[in-house]
């Protein structure tokens, strides 16, 4: 399998009309801002309904994930909007749950276990649903990151048995 390094995938909602390669290109340039001297290549998959962008930096990658979120939209000229999920290829962003750390340990010291699997981008503590009486954390945080190694699914953070899913 080959690794794609600093390529961001866009995948486009597969019930959605076909977008042609140039406005996929203007796209690119209009809403998702990419600065032309950052970008090495795009490559289309059609049929697949995916747009591979190759950028000159993984820390250019990063800003652009980070900037736009997990998710897009495309406006078509007929008014449709079609949802657009955007993700680094490979290994990519993908947001982990860490659960059983105590609400004592820092999230700092969750970031320094996490580090050596690729680049935290966020953590944020989930809350239990407003149909419970109460809505506070629920003990499990969301570490959204840029993976660059897999995470084994039992971990140990700070002598506490972690399940990361």
């Amino acid at each position: 399998m080959a690794i794609r390094n600093n390529t961001i995938v866009f995948t486009f909602d597969p019930a959605s009309r076909r977008i042609t390669a140039h406005d996929v290109h203007e796209w690119l340039h209009e809403v998702i801002r990419l600065q032309e001297q950052k970008v090495q290549k795009i490559r289309i998959d059609g049929i697949k309904r995916h747009v591979y962008v190759k950028l000159t930096d993984k820390d250019y990658v990063a800003s652009i994930i980070r900037s736009i979120g997990g998710t897009g939209t495309y406006l078509h000229l007929t008014g449709e909007v079609s949802h657009v999920e955007i993700a680094v290829a490979g290994m990519g962003f993908k947001t982990l749950r860490v659960a059983n750390l105590p609400p004592e340990i820092l999230d700092d010291t969750l970031k320094t276990a996490l580090t050596p699997f690729g680049q935290i981008i966020d953590i944020q503590k989930e809350e239990w649903a407003r149909t419970y009486r109460y809505t506070f954390d629920n003990g499990i945080r969301q570490v959204a990151m840029v993976l660059t190694k897999y995470v084994p699914s039992h971990f140990i953070i700070a002598e506490q048995r972690v399940l990361i899913s």
